[in-house]
């Protein structure tokens, strides 16, 4: 085991995350194709640069477990069993209308899809998970505004929101999912399927 490095007096150094843990609910396939096809449009209008995320990539974030130094195996099963509550979610049908830049920073702005009444249902199945997850102290807590969103890409050009044709899918499932930090790969590493 490599010893950490004082920052000054007794401090260490807290070791760099590897991983991310998240339950998130992911687009099916007709849905990725709408997708890729809207980023390309969006990309030959704008002039945008930023590599879109990719059908691997695409998802829409419920709650984050936390950022670890390595893999928590034992975050990652206390995880899926407490989130198990929130299967009694029955099935719903979600939908983005809109889509626009997230932020106005000067670099690196996510271009997301966006959508209202259509993400009731992914706003419910949030808050199961949040009050869900609170019971074990992982991720951060019951949260006061969350906006669901699917990142597209990530581009300096800021693209103002705008209406689109909605794209559209039923969740029958959210899935536990590992990004291996500063890597661009996700490991789905647990299905837990809504009620029917």
């Amino acid at each position: 085991m490599t010893p950490v490095q004082p920052l000054f007096d007794g401090v260490a150094a807290r070791p760099p995350s590897t991983d991310r843990l998240f339950f998130a609910l992911l687009p099916d396939a007709a849905a990725i194709a709408r997708i890729e096809k809207l980023v390309r449009d969006l990309q030959s209008d704008f002039g945008l640069k930023g590599k879109p995320l990719g059908a691997k990539r695409f998802h829409v974030t419920l709650h984050v477990v936390g950022d670890f130094p390595h893999f928590p195996q034992e975050h990652a099963d206390a995880s899926v069993r407490v989130a198990q509550a929130a299967t009694a979610t029955p099935t719903f049908k979600l939908g983005f209308d809109r889509v626009g830049s997230f932020s106005r920073n000067a670099r690196n702005m996510p271009l997301v899809l966006l959508g209202e009444d259509g993400l009731v249902g992914v706003r419910a199945l949030q808050q199961a998970l949040d009050l869900a997850m609170a019971q074990i102290g992982l991720g951060h807590g019951v949260r006061e505004h969350y906006t669901p969103h699917l990142t597209l890409l990530y581009d300096d050009r800021h693209v103002a929101t705008r209406p689109i044709e909605p794209i559209t899918w039923t969740a029958r499932e959210f899935v536990l999912v590992r990004s291996l930090i500063g890597q661009s790969r996700h490991e789905v590493l647990a299905r837990l399927p809504l009620r029917g």
